[in-house]
């Protein structure tokens, strides 16, 4: 299930997305927080450089002809509790957290990212492409979710 929520302000963005991955709750784990392998299943990830052991620095694009560069640092990382959160830098700036929770069927990750678009692109056409944007993020979060469970399966 994807949920979009209204933004405080034009270039603030809500996004909640809850993943089944039908895979142990540990490998779920261990693969979301190996960011550097995320081009190898992830499409829309096209790059990851890693800057120090907290912090990579990720180049996306998605449908829309336009390209992200953010800067992810680690901010909590609890694997007996399934929780991670990030920070997050550059052309989208926030937080990223994300839960991961085994049960008998698999595992449910759940993401919740709260962003300030900040790239000067996104943020000239937000008055007239937002549904636009909030699409193409609907669109790699789907992409996103269908690489993993190929990944894992």
């Amino acid at each position: 299930m994807i949920t979009h929520t209204g933004p405080v302000r034009l270039n603030d963005y809500l996004f909640r997305d809850t993943w089944f991955i039908p895979a142990p709750g540990r490998v779920v784990f261990d693969t979301v927080v190996d960011l550097e392998n995320y081009p190898r299943w992830w499409p829309d990830v096209r790059s990851v450089r890693k800057i120090d052991d907290d912090t990579a620095e990720l180049v996306c694009r998605a449908s829309l002809p336009y390209r992200l560069i953010v800067r992810m640092r680690r901010a909590e990382q609890d694997e007996s509790r399934g929780l991670l959160k990030v920070c997050l830098e550059g052309d989208l700036e926030g937080s990223l957290a994300a839960a991961v929770t085994p049960h008998q069927a698999g595992t449910t990750l759940e993401i919740t990212q709260q962003v300030v678009a900040t790239k000067p692109l996104l943020r000239r056409l937000a008055p007239v492409a937002r549904p636009l944007f909030l699409v193409n993020h609907a669109l790699m979060m789907r992409r996103g979710h269908t690489g993993l469970r190929a990944r894992l399966a």
